[in-house]
């Protein structure tokens, strides 16, 4: 007897302990639909609601290819190189701050058979250009310049990180312009020295599905999925201003859309809807072979970036005109 009443005691002791037990006060559903308490309750969900409100801000910044100035500063400096496409000049008169400059685009390329602008694709001399500047593969790569530039050197700059295989690349939307305009610093002068990355020879690995040649084309010219778009002037387009081509005019069955046309004028991309209107236009389709050229692959550079942006898959052709135009035996048309 004397046992089953300690059992009996045993059993209401436990009843009791199961109704005083407090629910997990860190639990997220918890936090949300329980009144909220002072003290730590309430400050655990001032946490929780201030990590999602930043955190999908800080994963736009990371997987995004276009970056606003408030997402940039947001990024860790040791964490992402930051790379100034304009000339010397303009960035030693101010740049973002610890932006780096690499030098021209044309620094980075060569002149093979007389064909000028090709990118240099040895990878010793890519790390040597890279290596001082802290740039390595774990970097994020933030690339800009100006909305005012006739070239837009960012894009080329943007396209040739992807084709030297860099996966984290992407482009300050608005370029030093929209930085300015938004209030933040600028620095002058020098470059301040920076870390010289562990880059290596065997991290190069050249991404073909970026780049094209004229082969390439001319054994799809005429297929029913590859699309060329010229994106030089309408002049240039049409064969009345060559600019120092071996001949004038454009590549058969090239559709002509000036770079330009995929921003605003004050440098700004146009929203998705417009650019896929612009496409649309055109009958381009995200199923077709996209080939992409100017003279010298860097507008087109520019009109890539805007067609990855966008979900495409695109090649540049850095040869492009100076490249195409300089065989005879390649056929040309004028309009």
């Amino acid at each position: 007897m004397k046992q089953s009443t300690k059992k009996c005691a045993k059993i209401n002791c436990m009843k009791g302990y199961h109704r005083k037990m407090k629910p997990d006060i860190t639990s997220v559903p918890h936090i949300l639909s329980s009144k909220i308490r002072p003290g730590r309750n309430a400050v655990l969900f001032i946490l929780l609601l201030a990590l999602l409100l930043v955190q999908p801000h800080l994963i736009w910044a990371e997987n995004s290819l276009l970056v606003s100035p408030e997402a940039l500063s947001s990024m860790p400096q040791d964490q992402v190189v930051i790379i100034d496409t304009r000339s010397k000049f303009k960035y030693l008169l101010g740049h973002i701050p610890n932006a780096v400059h690499l030098g021209s685009w044309e620094d980075f390329t060569h002149r093979i058979d007389g064909v000028r602008g090709l990118l240099i694709e040895d990878r010793r001399f890519i790390v040597e250009k890279l290596k001082p500047h802290g740039i390595d593969l774990s970097k994020r790569i933030v690339v800009y310049g100006e909305p005012t530039d006739p070239w837009r050197t960012d894009g080329r700059f943007f396209w040739m990180f992807e084709r030297f295989g860099f996966t984290k690349v992407a482009i300050l939307e608005g370029g030093l312009d929209h930085w300015q305009n938004s209030g933040r610093k600028i620095e002058r002068g020098r470059a301040k020295s920076v870390s010289v990355s562990s880059l290596t020879v065997d991290d190069i690995r050249l991404n073909e599905k970026v780049s094209a040649d004229q082969d390439w084309i001319a054994q799809r010219l005429g297929s029913g999925n590859l699309t060329l778009i010229d994106n030089r002037t309408r002049d240039e387009y049409n064969g009345s201003q060559p600019y120092g081509s071996a001949r004038s005019g454009h590549i058969p069955t090239a559709i002509h859309i000036h770079w330009p046309d995929f921003f605003s004028s004050k440098g700004h991309i146009k929203n998705q809807d417009e650019l896929s209107k612009l496409l649309k236009r055109f009958n381009i389709n995200s199923d077709d072979k996209i080939v992409v050229y100017c003279t010298g692959g860097v507008r087109s550079a520019m009109a890539y970036f805007v067609l990855r942006y966008l979900g495409y898959e695109v090649r540049n052709y850095d040869g492009s005109w100076w490249d195409w135009s300089l065989n005879p035996k390649l056929p040309i048309e004028t309009s």
